[in-house]
């Protein structure tokens, strides 16, 4: 008995109760998503929804169909990258167009976290005019993003990226196979659901077999981080490291942009957790140590450190538990690279 009291208490048990509620979680959005998705193709919704999304994907040629997705990560980023994951399954999208829709996404992405995270939390921490102005400056960066999404589609994507007609997607998730006017009929496919119902017992069973395609290997790669995380200070050690590292690069970036020295603590703050370094940053905002200015440009430069972080904790269990280890990476590295390049831009506009 003692011994069953003991391996339940242990921290990997612990450990493994938390990710078994992250992966239950993202399961419940992302079967909502792909569920929808089905239900939207099953039903002809998507053309219809596609009708207000033709101005993001038009320019970019894309699918209209495609803004579905873009337009569903307003409400769940998960949702959103479980349709588009979809889309490329079902052949709509080749990998350079889903990286051009995953780019677009990015705004809306951020639209959402303003509801659930910046104006209810962080803005009343900061305060009006800081929370503010570090809100509008990453919301500018995600827009930004967003529109070299689109310029990038319009410039790299031609018809050869997209499938319009795999839209129409068969139960297996192929394109409609090709009839002529020997073969056509009037009459419903065999396999094509005629009824309401089996519209939305199909679009379940499409759905659970998405969720069994991409769950297990979302789960094995969160358990695998939970773990290097939570021992993350006995492999630093093991392996000659320094806790002291993130601390470094932080005095590295400050000491260049010329902030003040009260910088590296906020940074590093601010890079492991945002509320903890938005909490650090705001009394010494209220003291003046801070003008708006340097506390956005010093909240900017803990979210460029915090990449590191946050991409192995996060990005790297989602996105390959979505994509898959080779398309995830890309898509990693897109996400990556374009938020450091245009969260740089925004701190020489800031400071210069």
């Amino acid at each position: 008995m003692q011994s069953a009291v003991a391996a339940l208490s242990h921290p990997v048990v612990g450990l493994l109760a938390e990710v078994f509620l992250r992966v239950l979680r993202i399961a419940i959005f992302l079967s909502i998503g792909v569920f929808l998705a089905n239900l939207a193709v099953s039903f002809g919704l998507v053309e219809k929804i596609a009708v207000v999304s033709q101005y993001l994907t038009g320019p970019a040629n894309l699918p209209d169909e495609v803004g579905t997705a873009i337009l569903t990560t307003t409400a769940s980023p998960t949702a959103g990258y479980g349709m588009l994951a979809d889309f490329r399954e079902s052949g709509v999208l080749d990998d350079r167009a889903t990286l051009v829709a995953v780019t677009i996404n990015t705004f809306f992405g951020f639209a959402q976290h303003i509801v659930t995270f910046y104006v209810p939390i962080l803005i009343p921490i900061l305060g009006a005019r800081v929370g503010v102005l570090y809100v509008t400056t990453r919301g500018l960066v995600a827009l930004a993003i967003t529109l070299t999404g689109i310029v990038a589609g319009a410039v790299l994507l031609d018809s050869s990226n997209v499938d319009r007609r795999a839209v129409a997607a068969t139960p297996d998730g192929g394109a409609e196979p090709h009839t002529d006017a020997s073969t056509a009929s009037d009459e419903p496919g065999e396999d094509e659901p005629e009824t309401n119902l089996e519209r939305v017992l199909e679009a379940l069973f499409e759905t659970g077999e998405k969720l069994r395609e991409i769950l297990p290997r979302l789960a094995g790669i969160y358990v695998v981080v939970a773990l290097l995380v939570a021992y993350s200070e006995e492999i630093m050690a093991y392996l000659g490291g320094s806790g002291q590292a993130l601390t470094a690069a932080a005095d590295g970036l400050t000491g260049l942009l010329g902030l003040p020295g009260a910088a590296v603590p906020v940074v590093a703050a601010f890079a492991l957790d945002t509320t903890s370094g938005a909490v650090v940053i705001a009394p010494l905002i209220e003291n003046g140590t801070f003008t708006a200015r340097t506390a956005v440009a010093t909240m900017l430069v803990g979210g460029i450190v915090s990449f590191a972080v946050s991409t192995f904790k996060r990005s790297i269990p989602f996105q390959y538990g979505i994509w898959g280890r080779e398309f995830g990476s890309k898509v990693i590295a897109v996400n990556t690279g374009l938020k450091i390049g245009w969260i740089a831009l925004a701190l020489v506009v800031l400071l210069v």
